[in-house]
């Protein structure tokens, strides 16, 4: 059997936060930037079959294969690291300066690979321009615009709703993290990650790295959303809302609920007069 009880994982995760903060900057550049990448190439890819089937669901069904592919090569995504790496100051490993440090790293990194492989995307879709926004590349510009300018304009009302849609999300994606190491295979690891994830994307919930690639690419498309109604409207509020559901509602509660606990001085004693 190829499964790992929930306190196993628990142990997983708390290693893989040790290991996740001892990364050098530039490895978490490149892991990174590569995530970024990674979940721009499948938003797309799931836009074109929501395209081109009329059916979002499909959509939902084809978009986990990026996580699954960022889980598998060991790569680094914020969202996935705002559950993990905070494990590592639970267990008084750490401190909350190197977790910050961690994250805003690997924040940056997702930035810069998610809005390069935007630009790429937006010139294959147009032929550099010279083909009519169309199909997916329309598509992308209107979901640009309704996660930006739709908040805006009912005030309060969106960044409320944007920010209880990215708790939400990064609740489900970091399990799809966490499942991952579940299984010690590489089936099991895909089937795994893949449950929480398509549940995300189906429901429509807000994740800040796809969002670092969908506002900026709808932007070079011509969206009527400036850098000001992206940041404020959209990827602040989401990426906050990100960080309470992956800590709160799946780093946390897990690492309360399943932390082997410390054996006491009976337990100790028994232990060691067995092995006597």
């Amino acid at each position: 059997m190829d499964y790992a009880k929930p306190s196993d994982v628990v142990a997983s995760m708390v290693d893989a936060s040790l290991k996740k903060l001892a990364l050098a900057p530039r490895d978490i550049m490149i892991r990174g930037a590569i995530s970024g990448a990674l979940l721009g190439a499948a938003t797309t890819l799931a836009l074109t079959g929501a395209v081109t089937t009329g059916q979002p669901i499909v959509g939902a069904l084809i978009f986990p294969v990026s996580l699954v592919m960022i889980v598998l090569l060991g790569l680094e995504l914020v969202t996935g690291s705002f559950a993990i790496v905070p494990l590592a100051r639970l267990e008084g490993k750490a401190s909350w300066n190197a977790v910050i440090a961690n994250w805003s790293w690997v924040f940056v990194a997702n930035l810069l690979g998610s809005i390069a492989v935007g630009a790429l995307i937006a010139i294959s879709l147009t032929n550099m321009g010279k083909v009519e926004v169309a199909g997916v590349a329309a598509k992308i510009v209107a979901v640009a615009e309704a996660k930006t300018i739709g908040n805006a304009a009912i005030g309060t009302a969106g960044l409320v709703s944007v920010f209880v849609k990215a708790i939400l999300c990064n609740w489900l994606v970091c399990l799809g993290v966490v499942m991952a190491m579940t299984s010690t295979s590489t089936v099991g690891k895909i089937a795994a990650t893949w449950l929480p994830i398509f549940l995300f994307f189906a429901l429509g919930y807000e994740h800040a790295v796809v969002n670092m690639f969908i506002i900026p690419t709808g932007m070079m498309l011509g969206a009527k959303v400036s850098v000001s109604d992206w940041w404020l409207w959209n990827q602040i509020p989401v990426t906050l809302g990100n960080l309470v559901g992956g800590f709160v509602f799946t780093g946390l509660a897990l690492y309360t609920t399943y932390k082997p606990a410390t054996p006491t001085a009976d337990v100790a004693q028994v232990a060691v007069q067995a092995a006597e």
